[in-house]
């Protein structure tokens, strides 16, 4: 399913994010921060009712210590019924301050949820403290796709990622960002035990890929989810 570039656009004007596919960007986080993922639909109120959560919700955001990252837009879904329209990386400076915004938001800012259901029509959210510096690039001349599993069996899931990123690698996909221990929030709950982001050299290489991994079967899985994001 092809999705529209107005909403992404409108997302990065406000938010003060950077639209990836317009040029290579390199992400960059360091040991202790903590980078968000947000999976969202908007609603075509959006541009008119995203003002007001700039001054009020976002604003409070950037001095709780949120910095905005670069914003996608998924470009299809792949595997998964979740179909939302824009993949946002977010980026905090530490675990407190993801958490100090979560906690007090809603006194600051009391129609918060409000305001957020009113412009989005599916909105989740994954966030991770990083155990160690990372950094990648994300190029728009490259195939980049995030998959999210929720493991059934733990054993019997290990076995079947270290086989999938087996299965990936011999078929040219590079691992560009592996994540776990997902935490999340209330109302916005988006936990997958596993997300990698893997990058292709073109869109043939990864349905040969797609293929070969669907034939490994579903055990160990509970769900699955996967993008491919511009």
């Amino acid at each position: 399913m092809r999705r529209t570039k107005l909403i992404p656009v409108v997302v990065a004007f406000f938010l003060g994010g950077i639209l990836a596919s317009a040029q290579s960007k390199t992400i960059t986080f360091k040991k202790g921060e903590v980078l968000d993922i947000l999976l969202f639909t908007g609603k075509p109120e959006m541009g008119k009712l995203f003002p007001r959560y700039k001054e009020t919700a976002f604003d409070f955001a950037l001095k709780t210590g949120y910095k905005p990252q670069p914003i996608l837009a998924i470009a299809e879904t792949t595997q998964g019924g979740l179909q939302p329209g824009s993949f946002v990386f977010g980026k905090w400076i530490n675990l407190s301050s993801r958490k100090k915004f979560l906690n007090e938001i809603t006194t600051q800012v009391p129609d918060f949820h409000e305001q957020r259901r009113a412009m989005w029509s599916s909105f989740y959210l994954a966030y991770y403290e990083m155990r160690k510096d990372i950094s990648f690039d994300l190029n728009p001349e490259k195939v980049i796709v995030v998959t999210a599993y929720w493991e059934d069996e733990s054993n019997t899931f290990l076995t079947f990622k270290k086989e999938w990123l087996k299965k990936a690698k011999n078929k040219g996909g590079r691992v560009l960002l592996e994540l776990n221990e997902a935490m999340s929030s209330v109302g916005y709950m988006y936990k997958p035990n596993y997300v990698v982001l893997t990058e292709w050299d073109n869109r043939a290489d990864f349905e040969v890929f797609k293929k070969e991994s669907l034939k490994m079967g579903e055990k160990g899985i509970q769900n699955v989810n996967q993008f491919i994001i511009k």
